[in-house]
């Protein structure tokens, strides 16, 4: 039985909206980084992106110039509370193609527990983005086996 890369489940989720010190240089990393395709942009009179949406591979990604003193960059905070994640045709073709453009690859392509093929990178804006590629469809109970085996192991 072959797998989806993107299981359903996942093809209505919450849509990040990213703020980034220089979104509009941050949109040109997407592109080059993960193939992001620009659906919109807002921009102010200075070249500063008031709202704009990017799409991987389908997945929709909110974002704009940071703005304070309700939304603040990761740059400015010293890193990030969140991880984006977005499932992908090839988590090994977008971790290498981003790699090369300038993200700092955190965890390679690894087979995970949960079905998934992951890989973590930190883009230069300081956002850290997970990819992953549906290799293994699971039962709930099949990722909680799995899980505990893994916390035995440690």
């Amino acid at each position: 039985m072959a797998a989806t890369t993107v299981p359903e489940h996942y093809r209505n989720a919450v849509i990040a909206h990213v703020m980034i010190d220089g979104a509009a240089k941050a949109m040109d990393f997407y592109s080059k980084a993960f193939g992001a395709e620009e659906l919109f942009r807002l921009g102010r009179p200075d070249g500063r992106i008031l709202h704009a949406e990017i799409s991987i591979q389908g997945s929709t990604i909110m974002l704009g110039d940071a703005e304070g003193p309700i939304f603040a960059a990761p740059t400015s905070l010293g890193g990030t509370t969140v991880g984006l994640h977005a499932f992908v045709e090839d988590v090994d073709v977008l971790a290498q193609r981003a790699v090369a453009a300038g993200a700092e690859l955190l965890q390679p392509p690894t087979d995970q527990f949960h079905g998934d093929r992951t890989a973590i990178l930190r883009d230069p804006y300081g956002h850290v983005w997970v990819f992953l590629t549906h290799v293994e469809d699971l039962t709930p109970d099949d990722i909680a086996r799995r899980a505990q085996a893994l916390i035995a192991e440690s």
